[in-house]
């Protein structure tokens, strides 16, 4: 399966880079692994409404240009299903089973991502209730990704 981790903003700290790159190097042998990231819009402090949704419109505008139609879209967003690690294997392995070949992944940037994005997501995936900075949900994401693999191939991982 090719798996596309379509991300707003880069990563600037240099261990959660580390993090990122021991996770795709772990994942080479179950997938085919992309990620993109694509530019944040500058906030504003005490940005308007209004503002904030046409910083998301641009941010998700670009993000879909790079989901293509035959495409799974998994969105991460607050409002999302929180399945256990055995589900969220289960779910990934019945999208391949399924014949879907391409996996998308969608992390926004610090405002969220716009109604379009999220109209166009297969299913919504949210890890908590929390708040997490998109670096570090990026590393988190990864692992989960490697997590399910060990599942769905019957491997050892940590508890």
């Amino acid at each position: 399966m090719k798996i596309t981790i379509l991300c707003v903003g880069k990563v600037k700290e240099s261990f959660y880079r580390d993090a990122i790159k021991e996770f795709e190097k772990r994942l080479s042998r179950y997938c085919k692994l992309n990620i993109i990231e694509v530019a944040d819009e500058k906030t504003p402090d005490q940005a308007s409404d209004t503002e904030v949704a046409q910083i998301k419109e641009k941010e998700g505008e670009r993000l879909l240009k790079s989901i293509k139609e035959d495409g799974y879209l998994i969105c991460l967003a607050i409002d999302g299903a929180q399945p256990d690690s055995v589900k969220l294997a289960k779910k990934i392995e019945s999208i391949g089973i399924n014949g879907i070949s391409h996996l998308y992944f969608v992390i926004g940037g610090s405002l969220g991502l716009s109604d379009a994005v999220l109209k166009r997501a297969d299913y919504k995936l949210s890890f908590s209730n929390m708040t997490f900075p998109h670096q570090l949900m990026r590393v988190i994401l990864l692992e989960q990704i490697y997590r399910s693999y060990r599942i769905i191939n019957h491997e050892p991982y940590h508890k």
